[in-house]
């Protein structure tokens, strides 16, 4: 059986009542979520939903010439695979880990059985959608009228925000998939950040040396996306 301390590393879960967490305990299995693994595909069936503990997902969207733009993560603040719950059984967007960690999941079927209980589940999870919904309205506007150095720093942020060190591990091919921009943006991107002291870059691994100094430079879309969190899940460890 799972420690009631590892689910509680995941701040949704963390905020259920008791009586519910109690509940879900026989019913949610930790797994490895390894870099790059695909929860899910566009359009394909969702079986399970995921709760991260130590991992990042990415929610992309890809196209049909193959290239692909990030629309949010999710990490130990939340939940992958809202649509199963939403009556949507599938989704146009892609879930992959972007960072290796470790996450709990739960069957679709036992996930809706919760939801349509129409309790404190589903008012969570209707808060957390919410949330997730102005982070990815957010991440559009972001994309289409703010400076790639920006973006790059809002990026690194909502990273962060899910993770317990200060390094992120990701090469600049993969952080440019996820911005939906050329690979040789992102390095013209880091390279004035890691000039302005903010971050240091070796060989996929950034070190955010001045989180202060990112949060200066990003744009609003941070502020506004942390916000909505903070508001709608003020139970949670972090955003």
């Amino acid at each position: 059986m799972i420690a009631i301390s590892d689910i509680r590393k995941n701040s949704l879960l963390a905020a259920l009542p008791e009586a519910e967490l109690q509940r879900w305990i026989s019913q949610l299995e930790l797994v490895d979520m390894p870099l790059g693994q695909v929860l899910y595909e566009s359009g394909g069936n969702m079986n399970f939903v995921y709760f991260p503990i130590s991992a990042i997902v990415s929610l992309l969207y890809l196209l049909e010439n193959g290239s692909s733009a990030e629309l949010a993560v999710v990490g130990r603040e939340g939940i992958v695979g809202i649509s199963l719950f939403m009556g949507g059984e599938s989704t146009s967007s892609r879930a992959v880990v972007q960072t290796a960690g470790l996450g709990l999941r739960l069957r679709g079927a036992d996930m809706k059985e919760e939801f349509n209980r129409a309790g404190p589940v589903l008012h969570l999870l209707l808060r957390y959608t919410q949330a997730l919904i102005t982070q990815m309205s957010q991440t559009a506007v972001c994309n289409r009228h703010h400076a790639l150095d920006q973006q790059l720093c809002r990026w690194l942020l909502l990273s962060l925000d899910r993770l317990d060190g200060n390094e992120v591990i990701m090469t600049q091919e993969l952080i440019a998939n996820m911005l939906g921009v050329r690979r040789e943006g992102v390095t013209e991107a880091a390279m004035k950040l890691q000039k302005a002291g903010l971050i240091s870059y070796v060989r996929g691994h950034i070190t955010v040396l001045d989180r202060a100094g990112l949060e200066r430079r990003t744009c609003e879309c941070y502020a506004v996306v942390r916000k909505e969190y903070d508001r709608l899940l003020p139970n949670k460890e972090a955003t």
